[in-house]
């Protein structure tokens, strides 16, 4: 069954989300809710969450466009537009008699054929499907959708034995490919498996740092050392609310039995008590653990509590200590480790123990937990991390019950025959379950050796033919080992394959050039190094771009300076949706210098869609560089002509390698390299336009005297220089005026400071 329209019933902030992001798909969606008492407007409350979608931050549409997807309506009057829609999901309040009576109806409302979901995070699915006749069993599961729906990749997907094996195939297909989820498979248990293991942790969290008085900022950041985002406990809770932690902990306490492991942390401190009561819920009350206070100067400076007194202090930034899995595995007795090994034990044994209550096996788990919780490892892979024989050695020091999948003392994770396969209950190891048509690199770097490497970089063989040239720096950033290996990488691309891809694993594919560098030569005033850096980087990209065969760009995350320059040169790109790329250089007080420039203003002049001649074109590009304009998504990148509309762009993270592969295939057959630019420019009546409107902008209060002087370089090398309309600028024309441009800049004070601030804020 195809899923061509889709329903979402709840339009609260859950609701919303899911349809915003369902319209992201590109797949029209009904929203209802209930028409309010003496309303004039019936369908007022989903009129208004949709409007409420458009404002949200972090956006919830990846696209404005994507609002007119989105059908508002009321569940007394619209009821009836169901028997159109193909999918229901059901996103209302966790109440099982309100829901039971809206099943009632869809049952009478929708299709046999069509599927419905509840988006319910606490309730069983047995429990929702009481009173329903066989047919709507067949077609119920509940799909539940993390917050907010279009970041958080993990969809839980839980079915009872009527459930018919179709519809889970058809909903995980969907939301696989088109909205981009991982999807897990659960068993009807409390919580399902995230909330289940992620409220344990944070409950244990929360406790251990009370009973040991370690400050809060000193607790998230030894959280990060185990791959955990940097909110950590306290952070977290602040964005979920305090003022929902004693509803979920009493749903659990009711829930679970009383010899689970989780009902001996199950109380709400007396601090956090008083917290609510005073409004301290987190980032929707007053503050939380940790709060915004603003100075007498204007300026605000983060506080945090005091778990002892409960007084606020001005919240002191702690540097993570990655050797502390190591000290807490050690058993040292300092309070930071002791915190560590307490709360990251406590929840890894409970993790184990709830194989196989939760789910089949352990990589289910894992999935959860990184997807769901952004941890950078699930439990399972932690375990792996630290050892397994070291961790079970403490913990019978401790005289702690060891669960039975730890017993053994072997890896939980081992490459077996070149496959990544995953230890079961029974001790086999059993390979690692792919979606079909995934192609993932970690599981091609585990199988064998890469083509080429070296400290930032490598190239691999990912078959058919094809290459992919990975960075690996801190952040994806390009340096001389950088460019080297893509050198490299060209001369074997055309003895050895037939296309190359650029793509990586990382959450960013690249945060551009690596400014220590840079900065080592502007203290040292070696302009003669800056030169070269630049002009190396230039002939390089050129090269990737004159290539005899086809380059493919796989960005996702984060591509920006260096990293949105080499996209530019790519034959083609297939980007992950989550893509916030831009020529951001300005913002140190540089212009593009790899052929940013060049490629961009090659792209806006080549928008035939926009009238006007060369000027309009010039002032859009001076516009969006000089202002360090970085896409909110994919969808946007085109708009802004990052992309263009022949990319491609893939929902799911997962499969973005296997689709840039198969655009790469796609361009091999008659491929030929691209025809060189040539630039018609109005020199210096342009670049005078656009320094007025600079002009107007810094009369006015908004731009300094040296974004000035950063415009004024941007301006002299997208109006051409010293040329006239009439005459032919080559890309090497453009490429010494970045270069020109670029190095007066990294010579002046107001450049360095600002790579200075950047570089101190990291």
């Amino acid at each position: 069954m195809n899923i061509n329209k889709v329903a979402v019933i709840g339009a609260g902030v859950m609701g919303a989300g899911i349809a915003a992001h369902i319209a992201n798909a590109g797949v029209p969606v009904l929203l209802l809710d209930i028409v309010p008492k003496d309303a004039v407007n019936r369908n007022q409350i989903a009129e208004t969450a949709v409007s409420h979608l458009l404002k949200s931050e972090p956006p919830a549409l990846m696209h404005a466009k994507a609002a007119k997807l989105i059908t508002a309506g009321n569940i007394e009057d619209h009821l009836p537009l169901l028997k159109d829609v193909d999918w229901v999901i059901e996103a209302i309040i966790e109440n099982p008699d309100i829901k039971h009576a809206l099943y009632a109806k869809l049952e009478q409302a929708c299709r046999t054929e069509t599927i419905i979901s509840s988006n319910t995070s606490t309730l069983p699915l047995a429990l929702l499907c009481q009173g329903r006749s066989d047919t709507f069993k067949q077609q119920f599961l509940i799909t539940h959708f993390f917050n907010p729906p279009r970041y958080m990749r993990l969809l839980e997907i839980v079915t009872s034995p009527a459930t018919n094996k179709d519809v889970v195939k058809t909903i995980s297909q969907f939301a696989d490919i088109q909205l981009g989820k991982g999807c897990v498979l659960c068993h009807d248990t409390p919580g399902f498996i995230a909330n289940r293991i992620g409220t344990f942790w944070l409950q244990s969290g929360l406790l251990q740092a009370i009973a040991l008085q370690l400050p809060i900022t000193q607790a998230d950041a030894i959280m990060t050392a185990f791959g955990i985002p940097k909110t950590g406990i306290f952070g977290l809770l602040d964005l979920i609310g305090l003022d929902l932690v004693p509803h979920i902990l009493k749903s659990f306490k009711q829930l679970l039995p009383a010899s689970d492991a989780f009902q001996a942390l199950n109380h709400t401190p007396e601090l956090v008590q008083r917290m609510i009561s005073d409004g301290n819920t987190g980032r929707k009350g007053k503050g939380g653990f940790y709060r915004l206070q603003k100075r007498d100067d204007g300026k605000r400076i983060k506080e945090a509590i005091d778990l002892g007194t409960g007084e606020y202090q001005v919240a002191e930034k702690i540097k993570p200590d990655k050797n502390l899995i190591l000290a807490a595995l050690l058993s040292n007795n300092d309070a930071a480790s002791q915190f560590a090994w307490q709360v990251m034990s406590e929840t890894l044994l409970y993790s184990a123990s709830l194989i196989p209550e939760i789910a089949d096996d352990i990589v289910s788990v894992d999935n959860a937990m990184r997807l769901g919780y952004n941890w950078k490892y699930g439990p399972f892979e932690l375990l792996d991390l630290m050892g397994v024989d070291l961790f079970v050695k403490r913990v019978e020091q401790e005289q702690k019950t060891i669960p039975a999948l730890l017993a053994p003392r072997q890896p939980l994770y081992q490459t077996l025959a070149n496959k990544p396969c995953y230890r079961d209950l029974g001790g086999q190891y059993l390979p690692v379950p792919r979606a079909e048509g995934l192609l993932v690199l970690a599981d091609i770097k585990s199988a064998r050796p890469p083509v080429l490497s070296n400290a930032s970089a490598s190239l691999w063989d990912i078959g058919d033919g094809v290459a992919c040239l990975e960075f690996h720096s801190k952040m994806n950033t390009l340096d001389n080992d950088s460019l080297e290996l893509i050198r490299q990488s060209i001369s074997k691309v055309k003895t050895g394959f037939v296309a190359l891809v650029i793509y990586n694993d990382a959450e960013n594919f690249s945060a551009g050039a690596n400014l220590t560098l840079l900065m080592q030569a502007i203290h040292q005033q070696n302009w003669a190094v800056v030169d070269q850096l630049i002009q190396q980087g230039q002939q390089t990209y050129h090269a990737l771009k004159y290539s005899p065969f086809p380059v493919v760009g796989a960005p996702s995350g984060l591509a920006l300076g260096g990293g949105c320059e080499i996209l530019l040169h790519c034959d083609a790109i297939q980007a992950h949706a989550e893509l916030y790329m831009g020529l951001v250089e300005v913002g140190v007080g540089l212009v593009p210098g790899w052929g940013g420039c060049k490629e961009y203003l090659s792209r806006q002049l080549g928008n035939t869609s926009r009238p006007g001649g060369a000027m309009p074109a010039l002032a859009q590009a001076f516009e969006n560089i000089g202002t360090a304009k970085v896409s909110k998504s994919a969808a946007n990148a085109k708009e802004l002509l990052y992309l263009s509309n022949a990319d491609g762009i893939t929902m799911n993270r997962d499969r973005l390698l296997a689709d840039a592969k198969a655009k790469a295939l796609s361009l091999v057959k008659n491929y030929q390299t691209p025809e060189p630019a040539s630039f018609h420019l109005p020199g210096a009546s342009a670049k005078a336009a656009m320094l007025m409107a600079v002009n107007n902008l810094f009369l006015a209060g908004k731009i300094s005297d040296y974004d000035v002087e950063i415009s004024s370089q941007l301006a002299q090398v997208l109006s051409g220089g010293a040329c006239d309309i009439i005459d032919i600028l080559t890309e090497q024309d453009i490429l010494n005026l970045e270069l020109q441009a670029f190095v007066n800049l990294v010579k002046q004070s107001g450049t360095l400071l600002r790579l200075e601030r950047l570089l101190k804020a990291g």
